[in-house]
């Protein structure tokens, strides 16, 4: 099959496209190092020529006020014209856990429009709900940190390897779309604060976190299930450990 990894040059980009080359297929990483911009629309129907499916993993490059929402509004309208042109088969889009509750804040806010907008397209999808990556721990640890302190709300989630997921898209991506939403977790259920609390501990950060049921994440005001998954998701394998012993942060100079 021929195609497109929007974002294909990021964190679980990068590891989508990997995979689809692996199983032979025609796999173009499209994202602005590429000469692909999806906020203006430029280079995209040259990079959606030909393309049987498009695996949107593209993320706003800033994640707190109101410019992560009109990131999404506007690349969603780009990406969804130029698919409706070239003829795609398959729209498969990486979202988030919660989204369709968290409206008090910009960014899930977008990620809501992105979604109504690609099922209302016409085209065959597929939405992947994610929890939050592993990765992003050290995201919501620098934009909730201040003055050597974090406040973070005591809810819930249930974190998941970002190869974990990547697996789960590329699998997604050779199969008819589905039409529905997906979620998919990781095998550990803790309070935010805790992990985060876990993670600073392990990595030997000099932070200190401080439980805040007012703490704000990302602009909403978080519910203890705010951020945790159906019970029809898809539990991933690799938990905290697995991932940290493996990951970068692991003996980072602080």
């Amino acid at each position: 099959m021929n195609i497109v990894v929007v974002g294909g040059n990021g964190l679980v980009g990068r590891n989508v496209v990997r995979r689809l080359r692996a199983k032979g297929h025609a796999v173009t990483a499209a994202s602005r190092a590429t000469g692909v911009d999806i906020v203006t629309g430029a280079g995209l129907a040259h990079a959606l020529d030909g393309a049987e499916v498009v695996v949107d993993v593209s993320n706003s490059p800033v994640l707190v006020g109101e410019a992560p929402c009109e990131f999404f509004k506007a690349a969603i309208a780009n990406l969804l014209a130029a698919e409706a042109a070239a003829g795609v088969r398959h729209h498969l889009a990486l979202s988030v856990v919660g989204t369709e509750r968290l409206d008090d804040s910009p960014y899930f806010r977008g990620k809501k429009f992105q979604e109504s907008r690609i099922r209302d397209s016409g085209i065959p999808f597929t939405i992947v709900h994610a929890t939050q990556f592993f990765e992003f721990l050290l995201d919501i640890v620098e934009v909730s940190v201040y003055d050597q302190a974090l406040r973070l709300a005591p809810a819930y989630i249930q974190p998941v390897a970002s190869a974990d997921v990547a697996a789960c898209l590329a699998e997604l991506a050779q199969r008819p779309a589905l039409n529905a939403t997906i979620e998919m977790a990781g095998p550990e259920r803790e309070r935010m604060s805790e992990i985060i609390q876990r993670f600073l501990t392990q990595i030997e950060a000099p932070y200190e976190v401080i439980t805040d049921a007012l703490a704000p994440y990302f602009g909403a005001r978080l519910q203890a299930d705010s951020l945790l998954p159906g019970a029809k998701a898809r539990t991933c394998a690799t938990d905290f450990g697995a991932w940290l012993g493996q990951s970068e942060y692991w003996g980072a100079d602080w």
